[in-house]
């Protein structure tokens, strides 16, 4: 099996997403800025974890994504199907027809096997269980700014207000008064 960078990308970004999941909607722009992921990348990815119900999305200021179940209810199997990933060891892609016509390779049970390892494997792993493992080692969420609006203790400059012609046609017409 050959886990791609979409997979990766997946996981890494619904770990992000799941330390964050009681703080409300989180842009995938914060994601992107945080995993060094690229957000284009990041809106197909959620496009398909949106399609497949792992997450939801919330529209408009103050919008993002939100886990659409419990972390503990997200396996990583779950994830890396969602985005189109293959788990497949097998040269045949688990057609059984490795060398052509319905002949199987000696080694084909061998990656079937491995295959079902995998995905039992993954989807024994919950996406709280990498939440917990992030904690674990001392992940601290950052604080969010507080938005301060921006006031000056300096007075206001007032304009120059200046008695001259605003366009060209005002300017021919004051010098076509003299």
């Amino acid at each position: 099996m050959r886990l791609t960078t979409k997979g990766r990308f997946a996981v890494t970004a619904m770990i992000d997403l799941g330390l964050r999941h009681s703080a409300g909607p989180v842009t995938l722009a914060a994601i992107s800025q945080r995993q060094q992921i690229s957000l284009s990348y990041l809106e197909q990815l959620f496009g398909k974890l949106r399609r497949h119900a792992l997450v939801e999305s919330t529209r408009g200021p103050g919008g993002g994504y939100t886990l659409a179940r419990s972390p503990s209810d997200i396996t990583v199997a779950e994830i890396i199907t969602s985005v189109d990933e293959p788990m497949d060891a097998t040269q045949c892609g688990g057609k059984e027809n490795c060398l052509g016509e319905g002949a199987r390779c000696m080694t084909h049970d061998l990656w079937a096997s491995l295959n079902n390892k995998m995905v039992e494997f993954l989807d024994s792993v919950s996406l709280q269980n990498l939440v917990d493992e992030q904690l674990a080692k001392g992940f601290q969420l950052e604080e969010k700014p507080t938005l301060k609006r921006a006031i000056s203790n300096l007075p206001a400059v007032k304009p120059i207000r200046v008695n001259a012609p605003n366009s060209v046609f005002a300017l021919g017409n004051a010098y076509s008064k003299i």
